[in-house]
C-alpha cells in the first residue's frame, strides 16, 4: 500500500526542507541526536520507499499502512500502537537521559535518552523515531493509538495532517475516537 500512495496518489501535503529540519528540531528539544539510526521515522519511511522495500505485497497492517502513507507525504513521523498493549496512564514526556527500549523482535534497543516519547504506565513505548516492541501491532492488533508528532514550529501542518489521517480511517470503514494525553514537558 505505501508504495502505490508513494506514486500513485495525490496527497494534500508534501514534505520540504523546512518540515525535515522543524522534525529534527523536535527530536534535538531534550538533548537527543537524530542522525544516523535515530534520524526520523518519516525520513527512513522516504529512504525506504526510495530504495523499494516497499511493494504491493508489504503491507505491515491497515492502520500501520495508512500511518505511513501520511507520514510519508507529510514529513512528520507518526506512532501506531497497540491500544490493548499501551497500559492507561499515558503521557508524552522528554525521556530519562539513561532510558532506552527494544524496537523489534530481534530484541535490538534504541537509546532514547532526552527524545520526546510516549509514555504508558509501564514506561516509554512509543517514539518519533522507532516505537517499542512492546506496544507494537501485530495480527492480533483490533484497536490502535496513533500520536502524530508535530511541532509548533509548522503552524497548522498537524491539524491537516489529523483530518488527512482520520479521512483516511474513516473511508476505510474505521472510527476514530479522540483521546486525552497528558503533556509533562520538564523543559
Amino acid at each position: 500500500m505505501l508504495a502505490y500512495f508513494a506514486e500513485n496518489h495525490d496527497s494534500p501535503m508534501a514534505t520540504t526542507p523546512e518540515v525535515k529540519t522543524a522534525v529534527r528540531d523536535l527530536l534535538r528539544h531534550g538533548g537527543f541526536k537524530p542522525t544516523g539510526r535515530n534520524k526520523p521515522a518519516s525520513e527512513y519511511l522516504r529512504q525506504a520507499v526510495d530504495k523499494g522495500w516497499f511493494g504491493p505485497d508489504k503491507g505491515i497492517n491497515l492502520a500501520v499502512d495508512l500511518c505511513n502513507v501520511v507520514s510519508l507525504h507529510s514529513g512528520i513521523p507518526i506512532s501506531v500502537l497497540d491500544a490493548h498493549l499501551a497500559v492507561q496512564g499515558w503521557s508524552i514526556t522528554i525521556a530519562a537521559q539513561d532510558a532506552s527500549y527494544a524496537f523489534n523482535p530481534a530484541g535490538q534497543v534504541i537509546d532514547i535518552g532526552g527524545l520526546v516519547v510516549f509514555n504508558d504506565a509501564a514506561g516509554p513505548c512509543g517514539g518519533p523515531v522507532k516505537d517499542s516492541q512492546r506496544t507494537k501491532t501485530h495480527e492480533a492488533t483490533t484497536m490502535t493509538l496513533s500520536i502524530i508528532w508535530g511541532t509548533e514550529a509548522l503552524p497548522g501542518r498537524s491539524a491537516a495532517i489529523y483530518e488527512w489521517y482520520t479521512a483516511l480511517v474513516k473511508g476505510c470503514g474505521l472510527r476514530v475516537q479522540e483521546v486525552a494525553v497528558e503533556h509533562l514537558d520538564p523543559a
